[in-house]
């Protein structure tokens, strides 16, 4: 189909049309982003608000995990240490408690014996009916607890079962105690009190005594909510802490939607709750939003500049159509010449390109301007048997493979196919420098592939001697060593020209 002309005038409408359609655009646009701006900061309150509640659950809900788990850890290797000291009175038990407390950070780290008696740094005391954990016999497994001690002071017990004798007495149990409080400060946010968290017993008791918001407070969690909240819902959140599950509840006090979300403290039976205000995360947003306006702004103001532009531009266009017709004329020409210099079945440089190479080769031969120069003479094995018995496009098929391994195995070279299952290799530069490498991994590759019955290539090679004259003579004895290449193939079973002409 034949292009249409361009032309001045053509250009000129375009350019008129355009800068019409582009003002729409950017008018239209502009309407619509503001509108769409409010409506988005409403949708994103909710969405960012329930995405950094889950966040900052999940993440400290882990840190009191860690915290936990490092105590434990912690808690077994003071019982080796212990176990491996050479303890021999209460004071000598009582300094090695002190030193673990002081190296491994354990708070109130204590032993305990099988008569139910807590050795401490400082003291000892029956601690059977101070701490639940020793009120069955046989301690199996780690223990977790919640120890409410001298009114409203809580703390949370860690206990795990030891077997060792120290002072001819056999102990069973260490245990440490951690105040709620540090636990508080491990967790606390840095964010102008605009978001309030909470750790809750399972049945919304407020451990931490930590206030969560100015409604809930540390009021009982559910009794503070019920009102706020359908039956369904309320419900819903009981069975959630009941069931050690996280989820999230928002509700609306006085216009003002607070969401709360809450994350299960693993193996401690505590629900761990964030609440953040919406309204801290609108005016976030809010000027988020802002922001976006004013950018709107500049942007219809830098359009209408690049509108003025745009008729000017497309005037410039005009003296560029003369030229591009040039350019393309040009790389038309480029095209044709790489056509004529391609070989069509395998896309390398086909023999009119390898005779304008061996022009150029011969012309720095004469002038002594190339010294590292080395040509691989390829031919494939078995051509003439696949067309014969295949058919000339199993044979075209075996062409393109051959070529395939040629260039990738010789990857520093310049490829040639000069004849029907003919290849020559040029190498320089790095390929030169690596030929004998090149050239024994090909010869593995053609050896393995004789016991699959794949391809098979027969090469020979010659590197550029002070005698030659042309590219030619290198040819030649690249050319006799890829006979006889093909000869001691033809010993290992690969097929050859005889060969297939022998056959039946």
């Amino acid at each position: 189909m034949k292009s249409r002309k361009i032309t001045e005038k053509a250009v000129t409408i375009t350019a008129a049309i355009g800068s019409a359609f582009i003002m729409i655009m950017v008018i239209a646009n502009t309407y619509w982003a503001s509108k769409q701006a409010i409506s988005s900061t409403n949708q994103a309150v909710s969405a960012v608000s329930a995405f950094y509640l889950e966040s900052m659950a999940d993440r400290r809900s882990k840190t009191i995990a860690n915290l936990i788990n490092n105590n434990f850890d912690y808690m077994e290797k003071a019982v080796s240490v212990i176990d491996e000291a050479d303890i021999k009175s209460q004071d000598d038990l009582r300094k090695a408690i002190g030193k673990i407390q002081s190296l491994l950070s354990l708070n109130r780290f204590a032993l305990v014996d099988e008569d139910d008696v807590v050795y401490t740094q400082y003291t000892t005391y029956t601690g059977g009916s101070r701490h639940a954990f020793l009120a069955n016999k046989t301690l199996n497994d780690r223990v977790i607890s919640t120890v409410f001690l001298y009114g409203s002071s809580k703390e949370l017990c860690l206990a795990i079962p030891i077997d060792i004798k120290i002072m001819g007495k056999q102990f069973k149990a260490c245990f440490v105690q951690i105040d709620i409080n540090d636990i508080v400060d491990l967790l606390a946010f840095d964010d102008q009190e605009s978001t309030h968290f909470a750790l809750y017993s399972a049945n919304g008791g407020n451990i931490s005594e930590t206030e969560l918001g100015p409604l809930i407070g540390t009021d009982n969690i559910f009794d503070a909510t019920k009102a706020n909240v359908s039956e369904e819902k309320w419900n819903s959140f009981r069975s959630d802490f009941a069931n050690h599950k996280r989820g999230t509840l928002t509700f609306t006090i006085n216009g003002v939607v607070d969401t709360i979300c809450y994350e299960p403290v693993p193996d401690t039976g505590w629900e761990l709750v964030v609440m953040i205000r919406e309204s801290v995360i609108q005016d976030q947003i809010q000027e988020i939003s802002d922001k976006s306006l004013y950018n709107n702004r500049i942007q219809i103001l830098s359009l209408l500049a690049v509108a003025t532009l745009f008729s000017a531009i497309l005037f410039y266009m005009i003296r560029r159509v003369a030229n591009d017709k040039l350019h393309a004329e040009k790389e038309n020409s480029k095209a044709f010449k790489s056509m004529a210099n391609t070989d069509s079945m395998t896309g390398v440089r086909n023999k009119h390109a390898y005779m304008e190479t061996e022009a150029q080769v011969n012309s720095w031969i004469r002038e002594g301007a190339v010294d590292k120069l080395a040509l691989v003479a390829c031919d494939i094995n078995g051509l003439k048997y696949v067309n014969d018995t295949k058919g000339h496009a199993a044979g075209d098929q075996l062409i393109k493979s051959a070529c395939d391994m040629i260039c990738d195995i010789f990857v520093h070279g310049s490829v040639y196919r000069i004849g029907g299952d003919e290849f020559v290799v040029l190498l320089s530069g790095k390929g030169y420098d690596t030929r004998e490498e090149t050239i024994a991994s090909f010869n593995r590759v053609v050896e393995e592939n004789i016991k699959k019955d794949d391809v098979v290539v027969s090469i020979g090679y010659s590197t550029l001697q002070p005698e030659d004259e042309r590219l030619h003579d290198i040819f030649e004895r690249a050319d006799q060593m890829m006979y006889a290449r093909k000869k001691e193939l033809k010993s290992m079973g690969a097929r050859t020209r005889e060969f297939d002409e022998a056959k039946p």
